[in-house]
């Protein structure tokens, strides 16, 4: 029932808006992440929207509309509008109405009623998909255009629940130890075990494809290798780089039975095509040219493989979706911290990878102690006299790179590195002139995307053994680098307003810690300038993961001792 003291406000254009300081704030906050999108957090009130894609996706997950809309009316100040309650139920009621299946005719679409069927058949752009209407509410349907077809009935408003089932794949043995090859004990945690689980599903046409959505340092790669013991077929892995491809490489190694001659490296120099094979996703998307052909797709043809992992799917490259679209018999697993895409191709994902089938909170894994305590700040300090007036007039595309390549920024990195001393800590940036001129002064190593790759795993492992305590990185750092160490990540710029930048950095240092188990996240903007601008989308992330952050608005770097 309404109530005044109740944090939400739900309003007729889909926007729900929640007061941050109601004692209902936590409550309605892990709630409304499960089927909203967090559009703006300023300080006392935050936005969300409804959209189709976040209720299927949340359909998805197994909630029901009735959870959504007695969730908005449980803890709405005012009268939730009826027409809003009645949107949430039709978009629910739209995930499930399409189906493709599999009889001994074929592969068949098929809907819930006739005017449906109807419907679906004069759109333009998912007719050509239907080659022949066997009866009233089913239609005959090329294998090969199950993706295409999937991904036209999305863009519509009626995604399909892929009910056709997978091929088997190669077999291929996978245990997981119970001692790992490093001589630790090695038990797959229980929220992991869960996502594997449902991911699978036990193997049914409901399990298979989808996307599981963990923090960074929450063991994704844990999470893929237990899915891949409860498949047990030949496996084609995708990566952001070569030292992501050789970190799973290792864990592969150190936690399964799967000898080190049956793993491929597909990376580079190496070609390996093998029972379990990486590649990154630079080497599939390689050509000569810009009208040539790519060079490395046939990868996805040259084993009958029977589990496709996209590590970092929050990054697949258009290529990959379209080659993934002729590649629905194959079961997919997806990988995120975050299913925030820039390009705004989230419902690609759902039609061909699959919907997200788990979402753990942050917070949640926080609590439990899986991931390290998170204390983020933003430090706004103010531009020099002379650095202002190049601000001003400079052109409205290059303001954001003078600011967020303000000096005195240095001053600020040096402050905040003897306050953590004695903590692992990584510098991380956009520009490469930045960070090298960074790196120079303080006298840190420094890694950026043409630092050779023998190069680059030497430091790691210097960084991981304890040999080098800080580290300049540039923007290779965002994606998939376990340094499990690190506690402090000082981010002096990045890319726009990117919320999934964000994730990924704040990720880096949320590894469980000894002790009081504590990460620290600081990132410093330019005061009044559109880098602060583009600093409120990127906390977003913050905030629809429950984090609060401290605004510390500096008028010297010399302010940085104040708590």
């Amino acid at each position: 029932m309404p109530d005044i003291k109740n944090p939400l406000i739900v309003q007729s254009d889909h926007t729900i808006l929640v007061e941050v300081d109601n004692p209902r704030y936590g409550e309605a906050r892990d709630r409304l992440v499960r089927f909203a999108e967090l559009v703006k957090s300023p300080e006392h009130i935050h936005t969300y929207r409804l959209t189709p894609l976040s209720i299927w996706n949340a359909c998805a997950a197994g909630l029901t509309a009735e959870f959504i809309t007695q969730s908005l009316t449980g803890l709405a100040k005012y009268s939730v509008p009826e027409h809003l309650l009645v949107s949430v139920r039709d978009f629910a009621s739209r995930y499930g109405r399409v189906q493709v299946a599999r009889d001994d005719r074929g592969l068949i679409l098929s809907t819930n009623d006739v005017p449906l069927a109807e419907e679906i058949s004069r759109q333009k752009t998912v007719a050509p998909f239907l080659r022949e209407r066997l009866e009233p509410r089913r239609f005959l349907v090329d294998p090969g255009d199950r993706g295409r077809l999937k991904l036209a009935l999305i863009k519509i408003g009626f995604p399909a629940e892929d009910l056709a089932g997978y091929a088997t794949g190669e077999d291929f043995p996978i245990e997981l130890r119970l001692v790992t090859r490093a001589g630790r004990p090695f038990a797959v945690r229980h929220y992991q075990e869960d996502a594997a689980r449902v991911f699978h599903a036990g193997g049914t046409e409901r399990g298979g494809s989808g996307v599981i959505v963990l923090p960074c340092g929450g063991g994704k790669t844990i999470v893929a290798l237990a899915c891949m013991a409860l498949v047990q077929s030949s496996t084609l892995i995708l990566v952001t780089s070569v030292t992501a491809a050789r970190q799973w490489i290792e864990e592969l190694l150190d936690k399964t039975t799967i000898p080190e001659d049956m793993i491929g490296e597909y990376c580079g120099t190496a070609k390996e095509v093998r029972s379990v094979t990486l590649a990154t996703y630079q080497m599939l998307t390689h050509r000569s040219s810009q009208d040539a052909e790519f060079t490395h797709l046939k990868l996805f043809d040259e084993r009958n493989w029977g589990l496709i992992i996209y590590d970092e799917v929050h990054l697949l490259p258009a290529p990959v979706f379209q080659i993934t679209a002729s590649l629905q018999a194959r079961r997919r697993l997806g990988l995120t911290a975050t299913l925030v895409r820039e390009d705004g191709r989230e419902d690609d994902v759902f039609a061909l990878i699959g919907p997200k089938k788990v979402d753990v909170p942050w917070k949640e894994m926080e609590a439990e102690g899986w991931i390290a305590k998170a204390r983020c700040t933003e430090i706004r300090l103010p531009l020099s006299p002379k650095r202002r007036f190049e601000y001003a007039v400079a052109p409205n595309r290059q303001k954001f790179r003078v600011a967020s390549e303000n000096p005195e920024k240095l001053k600020v990195v040096r402050r905040l590195l003897k306050r953590h001393a004695d903590t692992p800590t990584l510098i991380i940036g956009m520009y490469v002139e930045q960070i090298k001129q960074m790196a120079e002064e303080l006298n840190i190593p420094i890694l950026t995307g043409s630092t050779p790759q023998k190069v680059r795993d030497g430091v790691y492992a210097d960084f991981k053994a304890g040999r080098l305590r800080q580290l300049v990185v540039s923007k290779i750092a965002n994606f998939s680098v376990d340094l499990p160490d690190a506690g402090v990540a000082i981010q002096i710029s990045g890319t726009f307003g990117s919320r999934q930048e964000e994730a990924q950095r704040l990720g880096r240092v949320l590894r469980p810690k000894p002790g009081e188990n504590q990460a620290y996240f600081y990132s410093i903007v330019s005061r009044d300038t559109v880098e602060q601008e583009f600093a409120m989308n990127r906390q977003l992330f913050l905030c629809e993961q429950g984090y609060e952050y401290a605004i510390w608005n500096l008028e010297s770097a010399a302010d940085v001792e104040a708590p």
